[in-house]
């Protein structure tokens, strides 16, 4: 990637270069996937969690025509109190540096800052995937695609709710995109901790996860890693409530004629108030959880 847009950070190109153990954060969860003052208060609280695990977090986002990786907290507060923030993926890099506007980036966009400044580990959410009824309306996210090319290990919990989970798993084993539980062989559904899917492989400890991703890499291929975790027990939700919100939610979508980038906030925000505010609560506690272990296993990595 061209040094003329890339930002990194002197803490953040240090720790790279000493090969002490970094953990990237995306920032469209800060300015379109939580309410304020919730996002800042998730975006300090993720950054906590990386540090206390023993590795150095970096929020990525788009500013002044620039990609900063290493965002300070002004920077954050922009993004989150900002009614004008671009949700930028792979195609909306060039427009949103050239017109200089505020950008925050997908899981796709981070993964693709992520693999150009040497950073191996990155804690999301949930990912996008294959959006339901994706054989009419061919909805897919950029978040595959790109999995399949940048060599990073996603710590996440498991594909969003609103998507067709199945055909997500298809899309990823068809790009060959591993898919590791943690400490279960059941990928958990982002609000629920069992989506009803079993997965080939899992990973008990921090130090079994970094085994792996060492040896995907050592081998030479070079995609992600997608590493699921379920939310926290105490926070999760029962999967059969989140199905009937979830089916709500899509029809309302349908009504509103909510298309494209639109999509996942409008849903998101749906379910919270439609759950009286436990499906936000589960988001909290699961980007809190993610950043931990991604910290953790970042840190197991580099030792």
């Amino acid at each position: 990637m061209n040094a003329r847009y890339l930002t990194i950070r002197d803490e953040i190109q240090d720790a790279i270069q000493s090969r002490i153990p970094v953990v990237a954060l995306e920032s469209t969860v800060i300015s379109h996937g939580l309410p304020f003052p919730d996002n800042l208060e998730t975006a300090a609280g993720m950054e906590a969690r990386v540090r206390q695990s023993g590795a150095i977090p970096a929020t990525i986002g788009l500013l002044d025509g620039k990609i900063i990786v290493g965002l300070n907290s002004a920077e954050v507060h922009r993004l989150a109190t900002s009614p004008s923030v671009v949700k930028v993926s792979r195609r909306d890099f060039a427009p949103v540096l050239a017109q200089r506007k505020l950008g925050a980036t997908t899981v796709a966009a981070t993964l693709l800052v992520s693999a150009a400044a040497g950073i191996r580990f990155f804690a999301t959410g949930g990912i996008g995937g294959v959006h339901r009824g994706a054989q009419q309306s061919f909805d897919i996210s950029a978040d595959l695609a790109e999995l399949a090319q940048s060599p990073v290990a996603v710590v996440c919990a498991g594909a969003k709710a609103i998507l067709d989970i199945p055909l997500t798993l298809e899309v990823l084993e068809t790009l060959g995109v591993p898919v590791v539980g943690y400490g279960s062989s059941t990928l958990p559904a982002f609000y629920s901790v069992d989506s009803g899917f079993t997965l080939d492989y899992f990973a008990s400890t921090p130090e079994n996860a970094a085994a792996i991703a060492k040896t995907h890499w050592e081998i030479g291929i070079q995609s992600g890693i997608l590493i699921t975790n379920p939310p926290p027990a105490e926070y999760a939700m029962d999967r059969g409530e989140i199905e009937g919100l979830v089916a709500h939610a899509l029809a309302a979508a349908e009504r509103e004629n909510i298309r494209g980038k639109a999509v996942t906030p409008f849903l998101l925000s749906y379910l919270s108030q439609a759950s009286a505010g436990r499906t936000l609560a589960v988001n909290k506690a699961l980007l809190l959880s993610n950043a931990a272990l991604a910290g953790s296993i970042a840190a197991a990595y580099y030792r």
